[in-house]
C-alpha cells in the first residue's frame, strides 16, 4: 500500500494535501493555503523524496522527507484519519532515515500529540510570519531510548 510517488501523482497529492490541510488548520485561512499550492507543486514535492498511501488506485496519505532529514510532509485524507495510514508512513520513514525533524502548528494538538506517540520529542519552538502562529520544531533519532 506504500510506494514511491510518481511525477503523475501530483494532482492527487495537490488535492489530498489541501483537503487535509484545511481540516487539520481551521485556525489558519483558507485562503492562505490556497496561495501556498504553487509553492507546493512547484517547490517543495519536487525537492522531497515522497512516499504515498494507495488503496483502490485513490491516494488516502503520503508523507515526504526533504534533505534526507526533514519531515516536511505528512498527510492523511480526513476521512481516513486514525485508520493507521499516519502511523505507518512515519514507520516507513522512520527506518530509512536514523534522524528526523519537522515542524507543526502548536495549535494543531491533535499531531502533537500523534507526532509524540511516534517518538517525536519537542526541541525548540519557532513563529511563523506568514500565518502569524506558533510552530513545535519536533526531532526523533532512531537511537534515542523511548
Amino acid at each position: 500500500m506504500i510506494r514511491e510517488s510518481q511525477s503523475n501523482d501530483m494532482a492527487s497529492l495537490l488535492a489530498l494535501w489541501m483537503k487535509s490541510t484545511l481540516y487539520a488548520h481551521p485556525f489558519i485561512e483558507a485562503r492562505y493555503w490556497h496561495e501556498s499550492e504553487h509553492l507546493v507543486r512547484d517547490v517543495y514535492l519536487p525537492a522531497a523524496q515522497t512516499w504515498v498511501w494507495e488503496e483502490d488506485g485513490i491516494l488516502k496519505g503520503f508523507a515526504s522527507v526533504m534533505e534526507a532529514r526533514f519531515l516536511g510532509a505528512l498527510f492523511v485524507a480526513p476521512e481516513a484519519i486514525r485508520s493507521g495510514i499516519g502511523k505507518a508512513l512515519v514507520q516507513f520513514v522512520q527506518q530509512r532515515f536514523p534522524v528526523l525533524s519537522l515542524e507543526v502548528y502548536q495549535k494543531n494538538q491533535s499531531a502533537v500529540n500523534f507526532y509524540h506517540a511516534m517518538g517525536f520529542r519537542i526541541e525548540d519552538s519557532a513563529w511563523q510570519d506568514d500565518t502569524r502562529h506558533p510552530t513545535w520544531i519536533m526531532s526523533w533519532r532512531a537511537d534515542q531510548t523511548p
